[in-house]
């Protein structure tokens, strides 16, 4: 009774990921916990995905993998990826697919406990998840949302009662992440390694009926599928850019089908801007860079590229053909996508070589003077100045008055100009000095900073003037030496 109420009316779950061969998943319950506790509830994604109406403490025992009503089918996926440029075989070591749950009537989303317990990919870990690395990931998944970037959600963080043993024993917690799908282009890589044409196929498929159903309608689906994925991905990457957002491992198997940012481990935003930043504590050869992560992207592409050709054309050259002209078009691709927002960002949107260079120039003026590169946009768009620390420098005069040639008018700033500016530079992104405090605190049992700041990410682009600390950098010092882990 009581998991036929929960499943029935509660819950909307549908299962057509099974439907697939069971090589690409396995069905896995989650490993129960000792102690439950509710650490952070999304109360708002909660009524997104039509979930309403359960109590609390039943809640939590769902959100924990404590309780699995009779009629779910939760599963663990099979997947491969290169990791930092090497393939190799995964799949889901500790996240667990509850559902795909049915939002709204016609969207599909799966809801996934992360830190649930060990599954047949976890090659001999744990399967569990530090609080610590659980809190990061649901407050940066919530700010990528409110800065408008695609991304996973969070719904909940649930404290299990136990420890987890990492560098030291640490609080152990589950994420409830919420994502479009999982599917990755590592999961394209799985399917190939398979090497079979005919489960690449349905893979495809599933991934068009689910994801991309216009393609169904072009005289080669595949083909379509890929150039769609390309896309999907250049403005996902492009976005991060604009934010100065570091993922930190851009590994073929946390790049999704979807274009859905996930995964934040060792992921942080840059402060100072220095386009060779790195946070990762892993990236000991920049692979993962700030500046590098559009190359990274196509390297990744291409590799899905390569698990398409048994599909695409029948005669293997002509696939190769075809995809390797859509690769080669992705340079021009994401020049305009990166030039458009970059533009935009100083209140411009024509592509004119002098506008691009003035682009170049407030880069290279930032890097110089290792200016904040939030702030130093925010400072643009609100008080037509860069950074306080420069005014009166010969290059700053300089590109000042290049700049409001281009944007202002006898009455000031071009309307349309303030408003690119306004869109697309945030106030407020997360800091790494103030996530590492609220998340200590959190997990001090102290959730009032985090709180607030989940609170104020909501907003990112309205210039508060209360905002204090929050829009303020780190220390040059600790920026320089702060790094971050992946938390597995």
């Amino acid at each position: 009774m009581f998991g036929h109420f929960l499943s029935s009316e509660m819950f909307n779950f549908d299962y057509t990921y099974l439907k697939l061969s069971p090589t690409f998943y396995h069905l896995q319950h989650p490993k129960p916990v000792i102690q439950p506790s509710l650490v952070l509830l999304n109360s708002e994604l909660l009524n997104d995905m039509g979930i309403v109406g359960l109590q609390q403490n039943e809640l939590v025992k769902i959100l924990s993998g404590n309780e699995v009503p009779i009629s779910w089918r939760p599963f663990a996926q099979a997947y491969a990826g290169h990791q930092f440029g090497y393939f190799n075989m995964l799949g889901d070591g500790r996240a667990i697919v509850l559902g795909e749950q049915i939002a709204n009537g016609t969207e599909r989303f799966d809801i996934q406990l992360k830190g649930s317990g060990p599954t047949k990919y976890s090659r001999k870990g744990d399967g569990r998840a530090t609080l610590q690395s659980m809190l990061r990931e649901y407050l940066i998944s919530e700010a990528m949302n409110y800065l408008g970037i695609p991304t996973s959600r969070s719904m909940a963080v649930v404290k299990t009662g136990e420890k987890v043993q990492r560098e030291s024993a640490s609080e152990g917690a589950v994420l409830t992440r919420v994502m479009k799908s999982h599917i990755r282009i590592g999961t394209f890589e799985y399917a190939r390694y398979l090497d079979s044409a005919d489960e690449i196929k349905k893979l495809a498929d599933y991934t068009i009926n689910r994801l991309y159903p216009e393609c169904k309608h072009s005289n080669h689906p595949y083909l379509s599928l890929f150039e769609m994925i390309v896309d999907k991905q250049v403005n996902l990457v492009t976005h991060w850019m604009r934010v100065g957002f570091i993922h930190g491992v851009m590994n073929t198997d946390n790049t999704s089908i979807s274009g859905e940012s996930f995964d934040y481990g060792p992921c942080a935003f840059m402060n100072y801007y220095n386009p060779s930043t790195v946070y990762s504590s892993i990236d000991v050869n920049s692979r993962y860079s700030f500046e590098n992560q559009p190359n990274i992207l196509k390297w990744n592409l291409c590799r899905l590229a390569e698990s398409l050709i048994p599909i695409v054309h029948h005669d293997h050259q002509i696939a190769v053909d075809m995809l390797t002209e859509l690769i080669n078009d992705f340079d021009r691709k994401w020049k305009l996508s990166y030039n458009k927002m970059m533009l935009a960002k100083i209140g411009l949107d024509d592509s004119k070589a002098d506008n691009i260079e003035l682009v170049s120039q407030l880069c290279s003026i930032m890097e110089t003077y290792q200016l904040d590169y939030t702030n130093t946009f925010r400072h643009l768009t609100y008080h037509h100045s860069l950074d306080s620390k420069i005014d009166g420098n010969l290059e700053s005069v300089e590109w000042m008055k290049k700049w409001k040639e281009k944007t202002h008018d006898s009455e000031g700033i071009i309307p349309q100009s303030k408003k690119w500016m306004m869109d697309n530079n945030p106030v407020l992104i997360p800091r790494n000095h103030l996530v590492e405090q609220a998340i200590k605190q959190a997990a001090d049992g102290d959730i009032s900073l985090f709180s607030t700041y989940c609170e104020m990410i909501k907003n990112p682009y309205q210039n508060y003037s209360d905002r204090g600390v929050f829009v303020n950098p780190p220390s040059i010092d600790y920026e320089h030496n702060y790094k971050t882990y992946c938390g597995t």
